[in-house]
């Protein structure tokens, strides 16, 4: 190769970097939602345009070619096993959840209340069992047992005062 050749094709290469920089940029942005990355594949993609150009190859259509490369980057990148750091997990918004250990013990004790509860007198268990684990309301605990709102409510707090004296033992 003559050093005319080579100099035409250096700079026809430039104006290729020249003019199509941006739109290849903008292409895999695009596709890879990572300006760094499409960066530095846009990067990758001149680099080995340059060098099949150094090695003789032939291009008809530059900017064609320069996107068939880039394409071709971008599936080698979507097919590259993802690793990712908690620290990089972090900065894009992942928080690990560490605040599980409280509501492990909740879940102990309350399965402690749970039998804690067979040890009530039986008047109280049914009560308690319809309150706390159950979750009905007095009304309905009412309308199921034929008992006044305040008479449950009052064996209510009655059962939960000797599940805790039975809880502390």
């Amino acid at each position: 190769m003559t050093p005319k050749q080579e100099a035409a094709r250096h700079a026809a290469f430039t104006l290729a970097h020249h003019d199509f920089e941006d739109g290849l940029n903008k292409h895999a942005y695009f596709k890879l939602n990572n300006h760094a990355t499409g960066e530095d594949l846009v990067q990758d993609t001149f680099i080995k345009t340059w060098q099949y150009l150094l090695r003789g190859g032939k291009i008809d259509v530059m900017k064609a070619f320069l996107y068939h490369v880039l394409n071709n980057l971008i599936v080698d990148e979507y097919r590259k096993r993802k690793t990712s750091s908690l620290d990089t997990l972090i900065e894009k918004g992942f928080e690990p959840n560490t605040g599980n250990s409280a509501r492990f013990y909740e879940m102990l004790d309350g399965k402690a209340a749970l039998l804690l509860i067979a040890r009530l007198p039986v008047a109280y268990q049914k009560i308690m069992r319809m309150r706390y684990v159950q979750d009905l309301s007095l009304k309905e605990m009412s309308l199921i047992t034929g008992q006044s709102q305040n008479a449950l409510a009052v064996q209510a707090h009655r059962g939960l005062a000797k599940l805790k004296i039975l809880y502390l033992i």
